[in-house]
């Protein structure tokens, strides 16, 4: 069986048993929670809470997907038989089941059904024989799963597992969400080994806390019955097809067989070299597609870390020019059917730009790396974090400076580093640089303070007057206001003509003019995404959030934002709009720098 016909296969046996085929949700997730999207149900989490209603929006109360994913805990794995970066996910979704009621394909179902499907689906569809099963044994607050003992019973199947907490009960994802107990089926591989294929997680519980706080029974975390369970099912592809196939590893499988070939034909390169290669091209690939460009924090940095090792292996085994180019093309090849969004040429630019940028980087690194004898764990994530050089990199370069610090002394410094951009973005003022105290803003006088909001109200403007502009792929990248001017990141895949930035300046301008009123209403996060006010994909936003709007109601606004405040009273206030400065500050961004007189 190929991999395309696993796809076609799993699709469709779930959409004649009723499911909505619901497209992969991109990498870059809505839930701020996260880094990445991690697993398949991130994207249906609103459904599983009862914030959205499935029917409404798939015309189901089940769907069925085959979702991109990513997972930045086993990038040092990669190289073994089992670890990718990036993986696809089959899944099988049941919103709004009524406990009590007997479940339907058109409506929501519960264990029995779930179960089922997919005992007939291994091994009816795929004629596997299933090595075993897992089922939950039961913890404080949470009963034993003798249902699902039962349901596999039934089916036949008698090596029947029971395991905790830690291991058979999912979620939530993020720091808070659904959650529940797991059944996990087991099927044995081509050397005869016990594999995990398939998850079907029993969403019963909406926890307020995170999964470590979970296992470890956080007396201050809550952990409540959902009123509509739901049914969250994970198939890992990679390793289902890897037993479909008859092969020890997803590397020996058609996904990456032409990439791993045209790596060896290059030279002697480790099994383990070759693997990591072909799994961070692949990797790169998606998240550029998926809109991530490298830089030295969140995705951008998994991004370029993973560009960089490519490119590190690259230099130190002295392969050609055209080596990057030959992989990408081969995987875009690949894959381009099931994911026709790929696009080889604009991933070869974002590859041929960091390649300048690494070349530099690595100078600066060998330099600054030979006056050093005997680094601590701070220095070497100064020097990592400053010249996006990677820690194993760095070792390579120069093992000497290195030889004090290990992989999980460098972790602990990077970590305290997120630790404390968190709790430095916490005392910032709407996501914009400027420093809350107590609710006010620190200023050197109230007209700094009076420039600072007219400025912050009109960074609204310019974002919703860039959208009208040139289109809905214009997203904030990250912005700054001091008392002078304001500085407007923005996604966008070209410079901006002389008379687009005019008639931006004109619309804000106009907006200005009609001095409109500047309001909030406080609301929950879904509640606030659906009014169709923009936010910030990458803040983390609380639960409830404040919605500023520029008209008199948030319908009919001409701009509405999650924000924090303050702003202006009304538009009128802000005074005459003009662009500075428009430029290109990387692949895919844009910046502008604006004032007001």
């Amino acid at each position: 069986m190929t991999a395309q016909e696993l796809r076609d296969r799993f699709i469709n046996y779930f959409t004649k048993r009723g499911h909505a085929h619901v497209p992969s949700s991109s990498l870059l997730p809505d839930d701020p929670s996260v880094l990445l999207t991690t697993a398949g149900m991130q994207q249906f989490k609103p459904y599983f809470l009862g914030d959205l209603d499935a029917q409404k929006d798939f015309g189901s109360l089940s769907t069925v997907s085959i979702q991109k994913s990513f997972r930045t805990s086993d990038i040092e794995e990669v190289g073994d038989d089992t670890h990718l970066t990036f993986f696809e996910m089959l899944g099988n979704f049941s919103f709004g089941y009524k406990p009590g009621e007997p479940g339907s394909s058109q409506g929501g179902y519960f264990k029995k059904e779930a179960i089922e499907y997919a005992h007939q689906f291994i091994t009816k569809e795929l004629g596997l024989e299933i090595s075993y099963v897992t089922v939950f044994k039961g913890s404080p607050g949470v009963e034993k799963d003798n249902e699902s003992i039962k349901i596999w019973s039934d089916l036949g199947v008698k090596n029947i597992k029971e395991e905790g907490i830690e291991d058979v009960f999912w979620g939530p994802t993020g720091n808070s969400g659904p959650c529940g107990p797991t059944t996990e089926i087991y099927c044995k591989n081509a050397k005869g080994e016990d594999v995990e294929i398939w998850n079907i997680v029993f969403n019963q519980f909406l926890y307020n806390g995170s999964r470590e706080d979970l296992i470890n029974q956080n007396p201050d975390k809550e952990l409540q019955p959902l009123q509509t369970p739901g049914i969250d099912t994970g198939a890992g592809f990679e390793r289902l097809l890897t037993i479909l196939q008859g092969k020890d590893s997803p590397y020996e499988t058609e996904l990456f067989e032409g990439v791993m070939g045209k790596i060896g034909s290059y030279g002697e390169i480790p099994q383990k070299t070759q693997r990591v290669l072909a799994d961070h091209i692949r990797a790169t690939a998606f998240l550029i597609t998926d809109g991530v460009r490298p830089s030295n924090k969140e995705a951008g940095y998994i991004l370029r870390r993973l560009m960089r090792r490519v490119l590190a292996h690259q230099n130190k085994h002295q392969l050609p020019k055209e080596f990057i180019s030959a992989l990408l093309s081969l995987t875009t090849q690949n894959y381009i059917e099931a994911y026709p969004e790929l696009k080889l040429s604009e991933i070869e630019a974002i590859y041929q730009e960091e390649h300048k940028k690494f070349i530099a980087a690595l100078e600066k690194a060998t330099k600054e790396l030979s006056k050093h004898s005997d680094l601590t764990a701070q220095q070497a994530f100064s020097i990592s974090s400053t010249l996006g050089i990677s820690f194993d990199l760095m070792k390579e370069i120069s093992p000497e400076a290195l030889r004090g610090v290990s992989q999980e002394d460098f972790d602990t410094e990077f970590k305290k580093h997120q630790e404390l951009s968190r709790a430095g973005a916490e005392k910032k003022f709407g996501g914009h640089g400027l420093i809350l105290d107590t609710g006010e803003l620190k200023a050197e006088n109230e007209e700094e303070l009076q420039k600072v909001l007219r400025l912050h109200t009109a960074t609204h403007l310019l974002q919703q007057a860039l959208r009208d502009v040139l289109g809905p792929e214009v997203g904030q990248a990250g912005s700054d206001i001091n008392s002078k001017r304001l500085r407007f990141d923005f996604t966008f895949g070209r410079k901006l003509e002389d008379a687009e930035k005019q008639e931006v300046e004109n619309i804000v301008n106009s907006i200005i003019a009609k001095n409109l009123p500047v309001k909030f209403e406080e609301m929950g996060q879904n509640e606030a995404k659906n009014t169709g006010a923009l936010y910030f994909f990458k803040e983390k936003y609380p639960e409830k959030v404040k919605v500023y709007y520029v008209g008199e109601n948030i319908q009919s606004a001409f701009s509405k934002e999650f924000c924090g405040g303050p702003h202006v009273g009304s538009t009128g206030e802000i005074g005459k709009f003009k662009i500075i400065k428009e430029e290109s500050i990387g692949s895919g961004k844009r910046r502008i720098k604006a004032a007001v007189e």
